[in-house]
């Protein structure tokens, strides 16, 4: 079960819930507000105009609130959102129907674009730049080009690995911006708002508790809160207490770090069959049975964030943190013994 609510895609419980949870505007949206500062300006002006706004490209790993704030950016510009993901655009006649069947200043949301097809990213170019789509009609020499126009609209692309995205794609963003992990305040402000809206009663400690442990990360936040509140409901009186948080936290075997049991195996795995490292990612992977994508792109970026884990030219390495953690000494003391400092 703990596996399961750190793991970052959507359940159908997420997706159930995601319309009673997600925010409708800025004033909403908890968090990022360096970037909500940004957009205010861009929707607002963007507005004024009476045009689409630029295309906006969201990065960062899973969880955060990308597809959220598609939706928020959205409805601040009273426009209608088509979404769709990369994997799903399978032929470029996908595109070409999405496309022609938007209004004008429209949004459409891409989850995943970095999974874009480049035949289907070739489909899209002229669309983001003109407001036109080049279809080939025929084959051969009696082939042609023709050109149909599109409504002016908004492209807002989500991925998680934007290292992925073709250099021409990302460079026909005229807005790109980063999220972060949040801070324990906005995700206590994220599970206070949950609470509120699900009718569960939670002491500000509970949620704090359940904040720590959620990884940086609200859609973890929110799974959380879930199970808690499941918990509250049969062993308690329904009522979210620290007590009774700190209970359900430590049934589902989640810590104080936030930590499941895939992340201690692949901390202990580096640090006690590597010696801390280095070692390389598909030797991880092949250790603790999992998928090297997901351990990259799931389980590394917060370990790396807090500071449990480097990632060298030479592999993963374990760091002292992640050694005090577990309650283990460092390699390196075991062996330099004259570089301790207590």
């Amino acid at each position: 079960m703990a596996e399961r609510l750190i793991s970052l895609g959507r359940t159908d419980e997420d997706l159930s819930l995601d319309q009673s949870l997600r925010p409708r505007g800025f004033r909403e949206y908890v968090g990022q507000k360096k970037v909500l500062a940004q957009l205010e300006i861009a929707v607002q002006a963007a507005r004024e105009r009476g045009e689409a706004m630029d295309h906006m490209l969201t990065y960062g790993p899973p969880g955060l609130g990308k597809t959220t704030l598609a939706h928020v950016v959205a409805n601040e510009l009273a426009v209608n959102i088509t979404t769709t993901a990369g994997p799903l655009v399978e032929k470029s006649g996908d595109l070409v129907a999405l496309l022609t069947n938007l209004e004008e200043r429209d949004v459409l949301f891409i989850d995943e674009i970095h999974r874009l097809h480049p035949a289907i990213e070739e489909v899209l170019y002229p669309a983001m730049e003109d407001f036109k789509l080049d279809i080939i009609i025929g084959q051969g020499p009696s082939a042609k080009s023709v050109k149909i126009p599109v409504a002016p609209f908004t492209l807002i692309g989500a991925t998680t690995r934007a290292g992925l995205l073709t250099s021409p794609l990302r460079a026909r963003f005229g807005i790109v911006h980063r999220l972060d992990f949040y801070t324990v305040e906005d995700l206590t402000a994220v599970i206070e708002r949950s609470a509120s809206i699900l009718g569960v009663a939670v002491d500000g400690d509970a949620a704090i508790a359940i904040a720590k442990r959620s990884r940086g990360t609200p859609r973890i936040a929110n799974r959380l809160l879930r199970r808690v509140r499941d918990f509250a409901q049969v062993k308690a009186d329904g009522k979210v207490t620290s007590g009774v948080a700190a209970d359900a936290l430590t049934l589902l075997e989640v810590d104080e770090m936030g930590f499941d049991e895939m992340d201690r195996t692949i901390l202990l795995t580096i640090m006690e069959k590597f010696s801390g490292g280095p070692v390389g990612l598909s030797t991880v992977a092949a250790v603790v049975g999992e998928e090297p994508d997901t351990i990259e792109d799931i389980y590394e970026p917060y370990l790396i964030q807090i500071g449990f884990l480097d990632r060298t030219p030479r592999g993963r390495v374990a760091t002292d943190l992640a050694y005090h953690h577990f309650g283990l000494e460092p390699t390196h003391l075991q062996r330099n013994p004259q570089k301790r400092l207590f």
